[in-house]
């Protein structure tokens, strides 16, 4: 099931907009937006990606958090995986960003693992 990201003023959503246009600016792919408010009180959404090599891996989850911290001063309250860079995980605490390589995306299958949340609509770049 798809719906769209809601487009209100509650932050959490505005955010999670500016998260997916700073992937979608340098080029993320396969960007999957998860509404989790149903499935888990741990976290609202994931975002989740892939960069095509380490290097865009760091270059989305750097940009990630340039540009929700230039917006709304935010910062995440942890980043994990800086080290091999094969799966970056930015925690906003009511939103998680993963930012993966292919082959570790696909093991790792978060999509199927939280088959039970909506899959949301990506929004038009702001």
């Amino acid at each position: 099931m798809k719906s769209e990201i809601p487009t209100g003023t509650p932050a959490t959503e505005t955010l999670v907009r500016v998260a997916v246009d700073a992937i979608l600016d340098k080029k993320g792919e396969e960007v999957a937006v998860l509404d989790l408010t149903e499935v888990t009180p741990l976290t609202d959404f994931f975002i989740i990606c892939a960069g095509n090599n380490s290097r865009q891996v760091k270059t989305i989850a750097e940009e990630v958090e340039a540009k929700v911290n230039a917006a709304f001063g935010v910062s995440p309250r942890s980043v994990e995986g800086l080290g091999d860079l094969s799966w970056v995980l930015i925690d906003y605490v009511d939103f998680v960003v993963h930012i993966f390589l292919p082959e570790t995306r696909s093991y790792y299958s978060l999509e199927r693992l939280w088959g039970d949340a909506v899959r949301l609509e990506l929004p038009a770049p702001v």
